[in-house]
This record gives C-alpha cells, sequence and structure tokens, in this order.
C-alpha cells in the first residue's frame, strides 16, 4: 500500500465543523440553560435588557438534534448559501469570456518586467480591501475576490495563502480596525446610546496601525516564500492546482476582454455604492452579479449554450463551499436552541464586576472574542452583547464608547479564525488550504493584533475620555 502523505491526515473543513458541532451539542447538556428578555429598541433591532437573565427550563440536544442540525444550518444560512452559488457562476461566466484570463497574464506579464511592482500591487489591493472593510463590512464580498486573487498570486510565483490573504485579511484588518461601518459600530453605537460614528479619529488611528501591521506581515511572509516556494505550507497543494484555465493559449487582451474587465470594475463600485447608500445586503448583491454574469456573457460574445453551462459549472464549484456555510450554522442552531448562549453571556458580564478599570476592559475584549464563537455575526453580537457592556461600563469606570471599542475588536479579530463563522470556513474550501495549516500561519498575526488590541483599550480608561 501507498505511503499516505501528511495531508492525507489533515481533517477537513466538513469534518472540523462536525467535531464543533458535537461538543456544542455535549455543552447544552452541561451548561443551564437560561434567557434575558428582549425588547424592540428605537432602530427595530431586538436587544436584550440588562438585569433580565433568568433560568429556564433546561433543553438539552440529543443526538436526533444534532443529526437535524445540518439541514437546519442549511436553511437558515440559505440566502448565503445562494449567493455563493449565484457569484460562483457568474464569475465562471466571466472567465469563459477569456477576460479575466487575459488580465491575469497582463498582470504576471507587468511584474515579470516590473518584478518591484509586484509587492507594491498586492499590498495596493490589501490596502483597498481593508478600506472596504473599514467603511461598509466587507465580508461575504471577499468569497467573490478569493476566485481571482488565488490564480493571481500562483501566477505571480506566490502561493493560495498570499492569495487568500490579500482579501480576505486585508478586508479583516479593515473589519477589526473599522471606522464607519454601519453593520458593527454603527449597531453598537446606537445600542450604548453614543452618537454613531463618534470617537472618529482615535478609531481612524486603530484602522490605520492594523492595516500596516497585516500588510507588513503578509509582505514579508511572500518575501520569504519567494525565495524559496517550499518554505509554504501550501507547496504541495499547490502544485497539484488546476491553472489549465489560465495556462491556456488565449488571445491577446483584446477590447473586448477589456470590456468585459471594466463591467466588473463598474459592479464593483456599485456594490461599494448600494451597501454604502441604500443598505444592500445579499439578495441586492447576488442580483448585481447575476446581471453582471448576463451582461458579460453578451459582451463577451458567449453563445447562450457557452454561457449556460459556465455558469453551472461555476455554482458545481461552490458546492463544498456552500455546505460548510450551511454546516457551521448548524452549530449556532445547537447553541441557540439549547439556550446556553444568554448563560454564557451572563457568566462573561459577572467576571467584569469588582475589577480596576483597566483590567475589566481588557477582559471584556477577551470576552467578546469568546463570545464571537458562537455569534460569528458583527450585527448579531452587537446586539446580544451591547445592551450588557454597555451599562456594565458605567459601573467600571470607562465610557461607553471604550466598551464600543472592545467589541469592536474582539469581534473583528477572532474573525480570522473562527471555525464557526461561515465565511472564513468557505474560503478555506474555495481555496483548498485545511484550516489546521490556515491556523498555523495566521496565529502570529491574531497575536501581534491583540496585543495591538489590549495596548489601544488603555488610553481612553487611563488618559482620556471620550464620547
Amino acid at each position: 500500500m501507498a505511503n499516505k502523505s501528511w495531508l492525507d491526515w489533515i481533517p477537513d473543513a466538513v469534518t472540523i465543523v462536525l467535531f464543533i458541532m458535537a461538543v456544542v451539542g455535549v455543552m447544552t447538556w452541561i451548561i443551564p440553560a437560561g434567557m434575558f428578555e428582549s425588547v424592540i429598541n428605537e432602530q427595530g433591532r431586538e436587544v436584550v435588557v440588562p438585569g433580565t437573565y433568568h433560568l429556564v427550563e433546561s433543553n438539552p440536544q440529543g443526538f436526533f438534534d444534532f443529526l437535524q442540525a445540518p439541514f437546519q444550518g442549511l436553511v437558515a444560512a440559505a440566502n448565503i448559501i445562494a449567493f455563493v452559488f449565484i457569484v460562483g457562476g457568474a464569475f465562471k461566466v466571466i472567465q469563459a469570456t477569456g477576460a479575466i484570463n487575459a488580465g491575469l497574464k497582463s498582470v504576471v506579464a507587468l511584474s515579470v518586467e516590473r518584478p518591484e511592482l509586484k509587492g507594491v500591487l498586492l499590498g495596493l489591493l490589501m490596502f483597498f480591501f481593508s478600506i472596504g472593510g473599514a467603511t461598509f463590512g466587507m465580508s461575504e464580498e471577499v468569497l467573490v475576490f478569493v476566485l481571482i486573487t488565488i490564480p493571481l498570486a500562483l501566477k505571480m510565483g506566490y502561493d493560495s495563502i498570499t492569495g487568500v490573504a490579500i482579501p480576505f485579511v486585508g478586508a479583516g484588518a479593515g473589519f477589526a480596525g473599522a471606522f464607519l461601518n454601519p453593520f458593527t459600530i454603527g449597531i453598537a453605537q446606537g445600542i450604548a446610546e453614543v452618537p454613531v460614528f463618534s470617537g472618529f479619529y482615535y478609531r481612524l488611528l486603530v484602522w490605520l496601525v492594523f492595516t500596516t501591521v497585516a500588510i507588513w506581515f503578509v509582505m514579508r511572509y511572500m518575501k520569504r516564500i519567494s525565495k524559496n516556494p517550499a518554505l509554504s505550507p501550501m507547496y504541495q497543494i499547490d502544485k497539484e492546482r488546476d491553472l489549465r484555465d489560465f495556462d491556456k493559449d488565449s488571445e491577446h487582451f483584446t477590447v473586448r476582454h477589456k470590456s468585459v474587465l471594466a463591467l466588473l470594475g463598474l459592479s464593483l463600485v456599485v456594490l461599494v455604492y448600494g451597501v454604502d447608500e441604500h443598505d444592500w445586503y445579499i439578495p441586492e448583491i447576488s442580483a448585481l452579479f447575476f446581471g453582471l454574469g448576463l451582461v458579460a456573457a453578451v459582451v463577451g460574445n458567449l453563445s447562450v449554450r457557452k454561457a449556460s453551462d459556465a455558469f453551472v459549472k461555476g455554482a458545481e464549484e461552490m458546492v463544498l463551499a456552500a455546505l460548510v456555510i450551511g454546516l457551521a450554522r448548524g452549530i449556532l442552531v445547537l447553541a441557540e436552541d439549547g439556550k446556553i448562549i444568554h448563560t454564557m453571556l451572563d457568566f462573561a458580564a459577572g467576571l467584569t464586576e469588582g475589577l480596576p478599570s483597566y483590567l475589566s476592559v481588557q477582559l471584556m475584549f477577551f470576552l467578546q472574542s469568546f463570545l464571537n464563537f458562537f455569534v460569528p455575526s458583527g450585527s448579531g453580537q452587537a446586539a446580544l452583547t451591547m445592551p450588557i457592556m454597555a451599562p456594565l461600563s458605567d459601573l467600571m469606570g470607562f465610557s461607553r464608547q471604550t466598551a464600543v471599542l472592545a467589541y469592536q475588536l474582539g469581534d473583528g479579530i477572532t474573525n480570522l479564525i473562527v471555525p464557526t463563522s461561515g465565511v472564513l470556513m468557505a474560503i478555506m474550501a474555495i481555496a483548498g488550504i485545511p484550516y489546521q495549516v490556515w491556523f498555523k500561519w495566521v496565529w502570529k498575526l491574531l497575536l501581534i493584533f491583540t496585543i495591538a488590541a489590549m495596548l489601544f483599550l488603555i488610553p481612553p480608561v487611563l488618559l482620556f475620555e471620550w464620547v
């Protein structure tokens, strides 16, 4: 029998998510069930009422509940799954026009002629993704871009980790250090009853530091593997990737190709405008990319049959990502049905009482990081935790604005690793990167971000008051 590669022993994303699902199911038998009362606030959002936590009848999740959780998770995440299928299909249509292939070859050719521009180009891309995370909470949208940045990074001589890090770490750094994100800061500040988007300049400093650190970290890694590609933990996997679509002899970068890519660029501008000005979410963004695929097929001179086949093939390639998204949501279904999330929140809030303000703010940050495992939605976590944490900060001696910052940093930083995040696990599935490999690569950056976050929480407590 042939010797197995070490890669054969690494659990895939589905196995990891199912294991976590089982652990959470067991926790529902151990952690008491409890609930806070909730009300609808002025913004129409359901929030919990501080001081109303009470025990409720236990609802431990049994083996049959565990078996139902994947189905319920897939149903609960149906909107994101539909988004993944539509975007995957639309991008395959664009790829079938040859525009992405020709465009990538042009960029790669430029990087060969001017190798000093490779790092500059990818660093600028990370910077723009960080702006997306900081201003309109770019998250699910990253799934769109990894389909482009992975082959781009590979053709430039880097690896698939680089291809994922450019959009995902870039947007993640911006999300954690956000200064205008309506889905995190806006909601949290509204619940905490502080002026929405106040504290702008301090958050801008946080964002700038986080973005600089993220770009430095990725550029440092790129420099190391460009000298020795075998140092990449994805070296063996990347060697086996099928890049035939991008290696085919193709026509020159024609006007037709440029027109298709111009449509793609215009669509991204419309995406930013729609999200920022008209509160677009998954249905509207899906419609935008479906329309992009239709128009690209016409401009790219594809036959109806070829466009249809390309769309179906693109959707097929997203099946694993869609499955992982649904399974990850199933974990939260078990925790919610087991009624243990509010109990953990009440316990977490109790831990901070009686501590000096400079310690309690740090503990609040770590508690928000922990709760992000169970509530990976930024807006969902704000609605769950801020009604408790905001008045708690009054008792601890620091401003509610600082409590919002602790939430923002705790929620944002851990998005890079929480396996209950459907977006993260879907990206890992699309990229073919085992979760353990990603964790081993990103944990040092996570540690740097954590130290930076702890330092940024000190001045608002000890040196100045802000509102």
